[in-house]
């Protein structure tokens, strides 16, 4: 078995959700790293924003995680850690990269306000052309792409532990 599982994708496609589920069946740990961000600055993420900025914020993210580490865990991350090269190259070595794909309209239905979900999202820019520039970085740093459209928790669940089997 890989040594962790790392969830990406949007905000609200159920990373959280679906990583302590696949936790819980592949008897791994689950972390989420918006928590781990938390805890290291001693601040909630929408302060932090509020205090550096996105792109401050992007950075922190990806000073923290880049040098983050665990051990046979399921990993949910924050949909902004693409941003960071060397988050990604730390979360992705000898892990699988799991990324939770769901369309824009499904997406834009399921976050409702984006305001209180702490989407990292710039001042100006529609949820539609955040989409739109992550999902090649999502795609690009996949290891296995699952499509959740059409898909309750249970059956994203059931697709990616496939997906897994599938993999070794």
């Amino acid at each position: 078995m890989h040594k962790n599982i790392i969830l990406i994708g949007m905000p609200g496609v159920g990373k959280s959700t679906v990583g302590v589920i696949l936790a819980k069946l592949l008897g791994y740990s689950f972390v989420d790293t918006d928590l781990v961000i938390q805890k290291k600055e001693k601040k909630l993420l929408k302060d932090i924003i509020a205090e550096k900025g996105i792109d401050g914020f992007i950075e922190t993210e990806n000073r923290i995680l880049s040098s983050f580490s665990a051990d046979n865990s399921v990993i949910a991350t924050g949909g902004s850690v693409v941003y960071g090269k060397e988050a990604m190259a730390n979360l992705s070595d000898e892990s699988v990269v799991v990324y939770l794909k769901l369309d824009y309209n499904k997406l834009r239905y399921r976050l409702g306000n984006i305001k209180n979900r702490g989407v990292v999202i710039r001042k100006g820019q529609s949820l539609n052309a955040l989409y739109k520039e992550r999902v090649p970085l999502y795609e690009k740093y996949a290891d296995i792409v699952i499509d959740e459209n059409g898909c309750n928790i249970e059956k994203t669940v059931n697709k990616i532990m496939a997906e897994l089997q599938n993999s070794l």
